[in-house]
C-alpha cells in the first residue's frame, strides 16, 4: 500500500520566499512573481486510513502548515510546478525522519523493506514549463536527485524511489587476471566489468596476479576490490611513502614525521605531543586530565559532483576521525576551508564529449558545500567557530573541500588508557550506525584519479548527521566509559574493508560472514557490501562478555548494532557470504604487498621572479577598495551567520569580530567549564605562491597559521601543527619537484618554529579532465595547495585577543619588515600581473618577533593584533578599522624591510608581520618588550570614521562607511 501525505504552509513560507529570491537572482528576466512550497511524503507500507491521518497530523505543524492525504492541494493558481526528490538508494534523512515519526505515532515498527520518501513540490506562477524546465536545471543534481515539470492541471503522480536490483542471487566472481598488460590497465581504468576504477599500476596488478598464482588460483572480486582499496593512493599515501628522487625512504618519513621526531626530541621533558601519526587524530596534553585531539580531511573528488553530499560526508566523516580516535574523544570543535573559483564564472565544462555529463556552476558549488558543513555541523551539535574561503580560477574543475574536528579525551578511566586501543582475538567484529547501500562504492580509489567522464557517480554519499549523533553519545557518553569495547575506527575510505582491515592488523586476522551485515535494501553483491562507504558507520571490537551490555545501549539510543564476524589471530582476512569463501589473503600481502614505485621528478623550467615595473600613478584608495571587494578578501560572514559556534557554550572568541562584525583568523575555545585553559586553532593557506615556488607556498602557509595562532593569544612553543597537501597532476616530473620542495619547507620551517606536525592528509589527483562548451579537451589543475592547521593551549581564555581596534588613542604597531614581495599576490592578481618574488619566510627572525609579541598579550598590552596577510598591510588596517568601527591615522613613509614603492607598502604580502594596537600607558613597556625586532609604530586609532595613510610624496584617505560596503560587497547577497 502507497499513500502520500502532502504538508504546506498557512503563513509565510521561508523556503519559499528564498527560492523565489534565489530564482528572480539567477534567472532576472524570468517573469517569475509568486512561489509556494508543498512538502511531500510518501508512505511505502501498508497503513490503515486512520494511520495515515495520524501520522499527517504529526507530521504538520497545527499552528503554521495544513496537510492533505494523497491529493496535492495547490495553494494557489499555479502556471507550473515542479517535483524534486532523490534517487532510488540516495541517503534520504527527511524521509528516514519521518519514518520514525510515523512508527512512533502508530505505535509499531514498519516492516523490512519499508520505508517513507521525501520530495519537495514547488508550484510557480509567472512562468512557462520551458521557464520551469530551466529552473529544474539551477535547483537539482541530477546526479542524485530527479526533478520532473508539471503543466497547469497536470496530476502530480505519487513516486516510490526504491531500488531493485534485479539478476541472479548475489555471489563473488572469479577474475582472469591471465591477460595482457594492455587489458590489466584496462581493467585498472575501468574496473572489473566496467564498475568503476581500481586506480592501481600495471606494476601492482601484476603483483596481484603474480600473487595468486602463487596460490593456484585467480582472486575473486572481492579480494581484488580489497586490494584496490587498501593499495590505492588515497589510502596508503603512496606518493608520499614512495621513494622520490635521493630520498629513498619517502618524503614523508624524511620531511613531516622526521621533523616532528626531531622537535620531539629537543623539546624533552616539555614534549606535549601524546599521540602522532598513529591513530584516527593526533593529540597534544591540553592539561594532567585530558588530551585535545585534532584531524582535517578533504573531499574533494566528492564535492566536485555533489558538494552538498561531499562536504556534509567530509565534516561527519572527520567527527569519526575524532570519535575513533583511541577509544573515543568528543567532537567539541569544527572548522572548514572551501578552495573555489570565482562563483560568478559562467565557464560551461562537461566530463564527457557529448556534453551529457555536466559540471556544476561554480556558484552552485559553493552554495552546496556551505550548506553541506551547515548540516554536518548544525544537526551534530558541534560548533564550527572557524574557517576560510580561498578562491582562483584553478579549483574551477575541482573544488577543495576541508572539514576538520577537534576532540577532547580523559586521560584515564580508572586504570584503562583511553588513547589507547587493540582488537583483540576473540573479540566480536561490531558494526554500528547506518545501513549499507550502493553510496560510496569506490570512494578511496575514485579519489586516487582525476575527475572525469568515468567519475562513478556512485561514489557520491549523503551524509546523516542525526545517527551519527545519536551513536556518538552513546560512545561517549556510557560505552566508553564503561570499558565495553577494546578498539574503535571509522567505515571510512574502503568501508568495511578498510575498518576491519586496519583492526585485523591489530588483533592478528578476522573472519567476516557478510551476509549479517544490515542492508539498505536486498540484492547486494558481496564485493558491494565489503567496499561499500555509507555513512555514519563505526566498527568496534566488543569482548564477547560485554557483547549485551553494548547491545543494550546502542538499542536504548536507537542505533543498529550487529555483530558480523570474529578478530583472530590466524594472520588471514577471511570473508564468507552465504556459506561461500568469498575472500581468503594473508595480512601481510593485504598491508604490504603492494610493489614500491621509485619516482622521479625535474625541476620545473618556468621562471616567473622577475618582477614586473611599478603601476604608476594609480588611484591607491580606489585600488583598496576594490581589493576589499574580491572575494578572496571579502567578508564571508554569509557563511559564519549560518554556522552555529555557541553549542556547547564553549565559545571565547567569535568567528565575527568587533562591532563590525569581521571574520577571524583564529578562534580560542574553553572545552572544560571549571578550567579557564583555552585551545587556540588556526589555519594557514597560501596558494597562490605555487604558482612561481612550492617551497616559498609551503613556508608562508606554516608562518601563516603560527602567526594567527600568536594574534589570538597562542605561544608557539605550545603550538602543534596539521598538514593537508592537495596536489594536481602528481605523476609528473615537474609537479613532483614541486611536492618535493614543498615537503622540504615544511621540515625546514617547523623545525624552525618548533611546531611538531602531529597528523595529515594528502589528495594528490586533484585534476579535472573533460571538455569545454566547444567540445574541446580541456584540463585544468588545481593549484599546489598545504593546508596548515595550527592547534595550542593557552593557560588563560581571559587573555584572549581579537583583531578589532578597541580605544580612541591607542597606539598602531606594525611588528615585521614589509619588502618587495608581491609575486602571486593579490594586487598583482587584481592587476593581471603573475609575476614578481613571492614572500619569503626567515622563521628565526619571526619567532624571535612571535615570542616578543606573546609576552605582551600575557602582559596585558596589547588591544588588538591582526597578522598581515592577503592583501597586505593596507588590507589589515582597513579589516581592523571595519572591525572596530573606529578610524585609523598612520604614517608609513619609513617601514622597516625594503619596499620601494607604494604598492609594495600597502599591498606587498611579506610574512611574519602583525598589525598591533597597544594603549598608551602600555608604550614604553610594549616597545621595551620588542626591542631588537623590527618594529614601527605608525599611528593611532581615531574617532574620525575613515583611514588614513601617509605615504612618500601622497597621503591616502578612505571612510570607514566605503572601507565596510566594499568589504561585505562581494557576498553580499549570499
Amino acid at each position: 500500500m502507497t499513500a502520500r501525505i502532502a504538508i504546506s504552509a498557512k503563513i509565510e513560507d521561508a523556503r519559499a520566499k528564498s527560492l523565489l529570491h534565489r530564482l528572480k537572482t539567477v534567472f532576472p528576466k524570468s517573469g517569475i512573481q509568486a512561489a509556494f512550497v508543498v512538502s511531500i511524503y510518501t508512505v511505502d507500507a501498508e497503513l490503515t486510513p486512520e494511520e495515515m491521518e495520524k501520522s499527517a497530523q504529526r507530521l504538520a505543524n497545527p499552528l503554521t502548515e495544513t496537510y492533505s492525504l494523497n491529493e496535492v492541494l495547490a495553494p494557489i493558481s499555479p502556471d507550473c510546478a515542479i517535483e524534486i526528490g532523490f534517487l532510488p538508494g540516495v541517503t534520504d534523512n527527511t524521509g528516514r525522519t519521518a519514518k520514525e515519526t510515523t512508527e512512533d505515532c502508530i505505535g509499531r515498527k514498519f516492516k523490512e523493506g519499508d520505508a517513507v520518501y521525501s520530495s519537495m513540490l514547488l508550484f510557480l506562477t509567472g512562468v512557462s514549463p520551458e521557464d520551469a524546465r530551466t529552473f529544474a536545471r539551477e535547483l537539482h543534481n541530477p546526479l542524485i536527485e530527479r526533478a520532473r515539470v508539471f503543466a497547469p492541471g497536470e496530476k502530480v503522480p505519487v513516486v516510490v524511489p526504491k531500488v531493485h536490483l534485479n539478476g541472479r542471487a548475489p555471489h563473488a566472481d572469479e577474475v582472469d587476471l591471465d591477460v595482457s598488460d594492455e587489458q590489466l590497465q584496462k581493467m585498472s581504468r575501468e574496473g572489473i566489468k566496467g564498475r568503476g576504477p581500481l586506480a592501481l599500476s600495471l606494476r601492482s596488478m601484476k603483483a596481484i596476479r603474480d600473487h595468486f598464482k602463487t596460490q593456484g588460483r585467480n582472486p575473486t572480486d572481492v579480494e581484488l576490490e580489497s586490494l584496490a582499496q587498501t593499495w590505492s593512493e588515497h589510502c596508503k599515501h603512496t606518493i608520499f611513502n614512495d621513494p622520490l628522487d635521493e630520498i629513498s625512504d619517502g618524503i614523508y618519513r624524511r620531511y613531516i614525521k622526521g621533523a616532528t621526531e626531531k622537535i620531539r626530541k629537543t623539546k624533552g621533558k616539555k614534549d606535549f605531543c601524546v599521540s602522532v601519526f598513529k591513530d584516527n587524530a593526533g593529540a597534544i596534553a591540553f592539561d594532567k586530565d585530558y588530551l585535545v585531539t585534532h584531524k582535517v580531511e578533504t573531499h574533494n573528488s566528492p564535492s566536485g559532483l555533489d558538494p552538498f553530499g561531499g562536504s556534509v560526508t567530509a565534516i561527519v566523516g572527520v567527527n569519526r576521525d575524532c570519535l575513533g580516535f583511541g577509544l573515543g574523544a568528543k567532537p567539541i570543535a569544527n572548522t572548514y576551508g572551501f578552495c573555489v573559483a570565482d562563483p560568478n564564472d559562467q565557464k560551461e565544462l562537461f566530463r564527457d564529449k557529448g556534453k551529457q555529463q555536466p559540471l556544476l556552476p561554480a556558484r552552485r558549488i559553493l552554495e552546496g558545500v556551505v550548506k553541506g558543513i551547515n548540516a554536518g555541523g548544525n544537526q551534530s551539535g558541534i560548533p564550527t567557530p572557524i574557517g576560510f574561503v580561498a578562491v582562483d580560477p584553478s579549483f574551477r574543475g575541482k573544488p577543495l573541500v576541508f572539514g576538520g574536528t577537534v576532540g577532547l579525551i580523559p586521560r584515564k578511566r580508572g586504570a584503562r588508557k583511553l588513547y589507547e586501543k587493540r582488537a583483540r582475538p576473540g573479540d566480536h567484529i561490531v558494526m554500528i550506525g547506518g545501513r549499507v547501500g550502493l553510496d560510496g562504492i569506490h570512494g578511496a580509489t575514485f579519489s586516487s584519479e582525476s575527475l572525469s567522464a568515468g567519475s562513478p557517480a556512485s561514489a557520491v554519499q549523503i551524509g546523516d548527521p542525526i545517527t551519527q549523533k545519536k551513536f556518538s553519545d552513546a560512545l561517549i557518553r556510557e560505552a566508553r566509559d564503561a570499558g565495553l569495547y577494546s578498539s574503535i575506527t571509522d567505515d571510512g575510505a574502503g568501508g568495511l574493508s578498510g575498518s576491519v582491515g586496519e583492526m585485523s592488523r591489530e588483533a592478528g586476522g578476522c573472519e567476516v560472514e557478510l551476509e549479517k551485515v544490515p542492508l539498505k535494501y536486498p540484492g547486494l553483491s558481496p564485493w558491494q557490501i565489503w567496499l561499500s562507504e555509507s555513512q555514519e558507520r563505526m566498527t568496534l571490537a566488543v569482548p564477547k562478555a560485554k557483547w549485551r551490555k553494548l547491545k543494550a545501549i546502542f538499542d536504548r539510543h536507537d542505533v543498529e548494532a550487529t555483530v558480523i564476524g570474529t578478530f583472530t589471530k590466524s594472520g588471514r582476512v577471511i570473508v564468507r557470504h552465504g556459506g561461500c569463501e568469498v575472500m581468503n589473503v594473508s595480512l601481510g600481502f593485504l598491508h604490504d604487498g603492494r610493489p614500491i614505485e621509485p619516482q622521479k621528478s625535474a625541476k620545473t623550467g618556468r621562471s616567473l621572479k622577475n618582477p614586473p615595473e611599478e603601476v604608476r600613478n594609480a588611484d591607491l584608495g580606489r585600488t583598496l577598495l576594490e581589493l576589499l571587494a574580491r572575494p578572496g578578501i571579502g567578508s564571508i560572514a554569509f557563511i559564519s551567520d549560518q554556522y552555529d559556534h555557541e553549542v556547547q557554550g564553549s565559545s571565547v572568541t567569535k568567528p565575527l569580530q568587533g562591532r563590525g562584525r569581521v571574520n577571524a583568523d583564529a578562534a580560542i575555545i574553553r572545552p572544560v567549564p571549571d578550567s579557564n585553559k583555552g585551545v587556540v586553532l588556526s589555519h594557514g593557506n597560501t596558494p597562490w605562491y605555487s604558482r612561481i615556488d612550492s617551497y616559498a607556498m609551503a613556508a608562508a602557509a606554516i608562518d601563516t597559521a603560527i602567526r594567527n595562532a600568536v594574534c589570538a593569544g597562542a605561544s608557539r612553543k605550545y603550538l602543534a601543527i596539521l598538514d593537508n597537501f592537495c596536489w594536481s597532476s602528481s605523476e609528473e616530473p615537474d609537479r613532483l619537484y614541486e611536492l618535493k620542495e614543498a615537503a622540504r619547507a615544511c621540515y625546514d620551517t617547523a623545525i624552525a618554529y618548533g611546531t611538531p606536525f602531529i597528523s595529515g592528509k594528502d589528495s594528490m589527483f586533484n585534476d579535472f579532465r573533460g571538455f569545454d562548451a566547444s567540445g574541446n579537451d580541456t584540463h585544468i589543475a588545481a593549484l599546489p595547495t598545504l593546508l596548515i592547521s595550527a592547534i595550542g593551549v593557552i593557560p588563560d581564555v581571559e587573555k584572549a585577543v581579537t583583531l578589532d581596534l578597541k580605544r580612541v588613542g591607542d597606539l598602531m604597531y606594525l611588528v615585521g619588515e614589509t619588502n618587495d614581495e608581491l609575486g602571486a599576490s593579490e594586487y598583482y592578481s587584481m592587476l593581471g600581473e603573475q609575476r614578481g618574488d613571492v614572500p619569503r619566510v626567515d622563521a628565526k627572525k619571526n619567532a624571535k618577533a612571535y615570542d616578543a609579541l606573546t609576552t605582551a598579550i600575557e602582559k596585558g598590552l596589547v588591544a588588538s593584533a591582526l597578522g598581515v596577510g592577503r592583501g597586505g598591510l593596507a588590507v589589515a588596517l582597513a579589516k581592523s578599522a571595519i572591525a572596530g568601527k573606529l578610524g585609523a591615522r598612520v604614517n608609513l613613509e619609513s617601514l622597516p624591510g625594503m619596499a620601494k614603492t607604494a604598492g609594495a607598502t600597502l599591498f606587498s604580502e611579506s610574512q611574519g608581520r602583525v598589525l598591533v594596537s597597544v594603549r598608551r600607558d602600555a608604550q614604553k613597556e610594549f616597545e621595551k618588550l620588542l626591542k631588537g625586532i623590527p618594529l614601527a609604530n605608525i599611528g593611532e586609532v581615531v574617532q574620525a570614521a575613515s583611514v588614513s595613510i601617509k605615504l612618500p610624496g601622497q597621503e591616502v584617505e578612505v571612510s570607514l562607511s566605503q572601507l565596510t560596503n566594499a568589504h561585505r560587497s562581494f557576498f553580499k547577497e549570499w
